[in-house]
């Protein structure tokens, strides 16, 4: 017998084993897979068993799968494997069992008013569950620390903001000096203009002064030269 045939003999007893197997058979062997912490061979195995219960006999089979999803920190598979038990299944306990676990998966996603939720449902079906009691408790107190660490850093932005706008305005005055220099300069460099203008000005008068002594002078000159006669 060569060593490929023997390899096709066991997958072929593998499958007919496989095939053989009723869902009961395939929830207890993911049972023990999941009790010795293999979870992802569990999650295999009891999606099998549900792919093998045609009518939807053994909902455990689907708790379970939540249960292996949840293990291996696949929380939103675990999360609708939960929701499918609190759709399909009328049993008050296995609901509150199914919300219990639904909220445990969403505390760990943080998402606590959802847990918060889910724990309230799980005691409006079992009231008496401490365990839920207990979580309910611990999801309201989460959620009141996350609100005050929001409201910490809220406060925390506000501040920093104000001291922004704080610096902004200690920095405005000093801002304006510089065009208040610059028309400083503007003026000096007007009144130095003005001063040019009144030299300028006074030139021109003396000039102007030169000129009318000089047209006097000419017409002194003029009076005392003889005029032409007539012929």
């Amino acid at each position: 017998m060569t060593k490929q045939l023997f390899l096709l003999m066991v997958f072929g007893l593998n499958a007919l084993l496989l095939q053989a197997q009723t869902p009961n058979a395939l929830v207890d062997k993911g049972n023990k897979d999941y009790q010795d912490k293999k979870y992802k061979e569990a999650q295999k195995t009891y999606q099998d068993a549900i792919a093998k219960d045609k009518n939807g006999k053994l909902p455990q089979s689907t708790f379970n799968l939540g249960d292996a999803y949840y293990q291996q920190k696949k929380f939103d598979d675990a999360q609708q494997q939960f929701q499918n038990i609190i759709n399909s299944q009328k049993d008050p306990k296995l609901k509150a069992e199914a919300y219990h676990n639904l909220g445990n998966s969403f505390l760990e996603q943080k998402k606590y008013p959802e847990s918060i939720e889910a724990f309230k449902n799980a005691l409006k079906m079992n009231p008496n569950d401490l365990s839920t009691k207990y979580n309910l408790a611990y999801a309201m107190s989460m959620l009141q620390q996350q609100k005050q660490k929001q409201q910490q850093k809220n406060n925390q932005n506000k501040n920093q903001n104000q001291n922004k706008n704080q610096q902004q305005k200690q920095q405005q005055p000093q801002q304006k000096q510089q065009p208040q220099k610059q028309q400083q300069q503007q003026q000096q460099q007007n009144k130095l203009s003005d001063e040019d203008a009144k030299r300028l000005l006074q030139a021109l008068n003396d000039e102007e002064s030169k000129v009318q002594q000089n047209v006097k002078d000419q017409k002194v000159k003029a009076s005392k030269v003889a005029t032409l006669k007539d012929w």
